[in-house]
């Protein structure tokens, strides 16, 4: 599991400038929820950058989602993202 948030973190790391990231897993939280997998992730992303601030929150969170695309598909089954002055 470190492993993978630590494949998460590179990826974001290499396509947005940034200055800290943090991932929180939140899955134990939503384990009586409908759709709940034990195969896929509820994370907390906490970004520090200047260069998303800069921009629209929303331009941002798709930015993002993009660049997590297909973990999106096969392994996160929901995320957060908190986008930090």
């Amino acid at each position: 599991m470190k492993e993978y948030f630590e494949e998460i973190k590179q990826k974001i790391k290499k396509n947005i400038n940034l200055e800290n990231i943090e991932i929180i897993d939140n899955s134990h939280k939503h384990k009586k929820h409908k759709f709940f997998s034990v195969n896929k992730f509820h994370l907390e992303l906490k970004i520090k950058s200047e260069y998303l601030n800069s921009i629209s929150r929303l331009n941002a969170q798709k930015k993002i989602m993009k660049i997590l695309e297909k973990d999106l598909k096969n392994k996160i089954h929901a995320i957060e993202i908190k986008i930090e002055k």
